[in-house]
C-alpha cells in the first residue's frame, strides 16, 4: 500500500471515528436527558422532537432522520461530495444512536439536567465539528445559503432557532423552554470550549536586534516557521526587524527560552489565535 493511499485511509478512518463518537455523545444527551424532561434543542434535532412531542408517533431518531432527507438532496446540489458524504454518514449515525440509547440518566433537577445535557451535546457537537463533515440538518442549510446569498452562517442559525424555541410554547411550559434556552448556551459554550482546546495556538511577535538568529533558531529548535518583518520605531526612528510565529501553547516555554537566550532585551508580544490554516497546523475544510 502507497503512503498515499494510506495516509488518505487513516484520515478518512480518523473522520467516521469522530463521527461516531460525537453522534453517539448528542444521541446520549438527547435521549438519556432532554428527552425525559420534555426540553427543546435546537436545530433540525429540536424540529423532530417538536414533531415527536405533537404526534408520539415513529421515534425522535426517525423523525431526526425523515427531515433531513429533503435537507440532503440540496446538499447533493450545493455542498462539496467529500462533506456531503461524511454529513450522510454523520446524520443515519445519528439517526440510529438516538433510537438505539434506551437509558435514562437519574437526575431530577431540571436545572442539573440543563447542564448536563448542555455539556454532553455540546461535547459531541465539538468532537463532529473536528472532523470534515456534520451530522446534516441546519449546516447544509445555512453552507449552502452562505455561499449562494452570503448569509451568516450564525444568522441563520439564531434565526431558526428562534422559529424552533417560539413553535415550542404550544407544548412547552414557560420554565421548560427556558431551561430549553438555557441548555442551548450550555451547548454552545462546551462546543466552542472542545472546538478551541485543540486548535488554539499563539501569535507572536518578537521585536529584537536579533531578529534574523532568532527567527533562524525557532526554526531549528521549535521547528516552526517564522516571518521576518520590516519596522519602525515610532519614537526613534530607528528601522528594526520583527519575528512573526504562530507555535502551539505548549511550545511557549521553549520558545521564550529560545529568543531570551539570544537577545535577553527582545520585546514578545503573544495573541490567542483558534484558527491557523496551513502546513504544520490545520487544513481548511472544504464544504
Amino acid at each position: 500500500m502507497s503512503h498515499t493511499i494510506y495516509s488518505r485511509l487513516r484520515t478518512i478512518v480518523w473522520n467516521l471515528l469522530l463521527i461516531t463518537a460525537g453522534s453517539a455523545l448528542i444521541a446520549v444527551g438527547l435521549k438519556a436527558i432532554v428527552i425525559p424532561h420534555k426540553m427543546i434543542t435546537g436545530g433540525v434535532s429540536g424540529v423532530g422532537l417538536l414533531v415527536y412531542y405533537w404526534t408520539g408517533m415513529l421515534s425522535p431518531g426517525a423523525w431526526y432522520f425523515l427531515i433531513n432527507l429533503p435537507i440532503f438532496i440540496l446538499g447533493w446540489l450545493g455542498a462539496s461530495r467529500r462533506f456531503f458524504f461524511y454529513s450522510l454518514y454523520g446524520m443515519m449515525v445519528l439517526s440510529a444512536a438516538i433510537d438505539l440509547v434506551r437509558f435514562q440518566i437519574p437526575i431530577n433537577d431540571p436545572f442539573l439536567a440543563m447542564l448536563a445535557g448542555g455539556t454532553i451535546m455540546g461535547t459531541g457537537s465539538g468532537i463532529i465539528l473536528h472532523s470534515l463533515g456534520s451530522t446534516g440538518g441546519l449546516d447544509i442549510i445555512a453552507i449552502i445559503l452562505h455561499q449562494r446569498l452570503s448569509i451568516r452562517m450564525g444568522s441563520f442559525y439564531f434565526a431558526f432557532n428562534l422559529l424552533v424555541f417560539a413553535a415550542s410554547l404550544s407544548i412547552l411550559s414557560i420554565d421548560l423552554l427556558l431551561y430549553s434556552l438555557a441548555m442551548s448556551f450550555v451547548s454552545s459554550r462546551m462546543l466552542n470550549a472542545v472546538t478551541t482546546v485543540s486548535n488554539q495556538r499563539k501569535l507572536v511577535f518578537i521585536v529584537s536586534d536579533k531578529a534574523g538568529a532568532i527567527g533562524k533558531a525557532i526554526n531549528r529548535h521549535l521547528k516552526r516557521g517564522a516571518t521576518l518583518l520590516e519596522g519602525v520605531g515610532s519614537y526613534t526612528g530607528k528601522k528594526r526587524r520583527l519575528v512573526m510565529t504562530v507555535v502551539h501553547n505548549i511550545q511557549l516555554k521553549r520558545l521564550e527560552e529560545t529568543v531570551f537566550s539570544l537577545d535577553p532585551d527582545a520585546f514578545v508580544i503573544m495573541e490567542d489565535t483558534y484558527n491557523v490554516l496551513g502546513k504544520g497546523f490545520s487544513k481548511r475544510k472544504i464544504y
